[in-house]
């Protein structure tokens, strides 16, 4: 599948490694950064991987993990920053979750920050605790 956004090409792929890193260093991700062995299993323990390219060049990346029936979870979700503000998240997101069109529960985990609200409530997304007293928890837990 590929999408065209202006210049850049949204397409299920598979990215060099290199690239990637450079892409996880540019928004400032470095814990991905310094474990480059776990980010290349992740990528390829991914269900579903896109990538978005303005001239050959790796801008932005999402992918996501499922077991395409029940839930979906949408995982590393990155623009670079020259090339953010231009809908390419937009489409990355929509890209990667296109294929999940049936599955009814959505979930990601994101920084606390007033952009990343304000995104991802643009695609539709609501916070655990906008659905009222008791409706909905959300647990985390993080192991060293």
């Amino acid at each position: 599948m590929v999408f065209a956004c202006g210049d850049v090409v949204v397409e299920s792929a598979t990215p060099d490694l290199d690239e990637v890193l450079m892409l996880y260093r540019s928004v400032g991700w470095v814990t991905y950064v310094e474990a480059p062995q776990v980010l290349q299993a992740a990528l390829a323990g991914s269900t579903t991987v896109v990538v978005a390219r303005r001239a050959a060049v790796l801008v932005g990346l999402a992918r996501v993990i499922s077991d395409g029936a029940t839930i979906c979870y949408l995982q590393d979700v990155l623009v670079h920053p020259e090339a953010q503000r231009a809908g390419i998240g937009r489409r990355l997101v929509e890209a990667a979750l296109r294929p999940y069109g049936s599955v009814r529960q959505k979930v990601l985990l994101t920084d606390d920050e007033p952009g990343q609200r304000a995104f991802y409530e643009s695609l539709g997304y609501s916070e655990t605790r906008d659905f009222g007293p008791g409706t909905l928890r959300a647990f985390v837990k993080f192991d060293q």
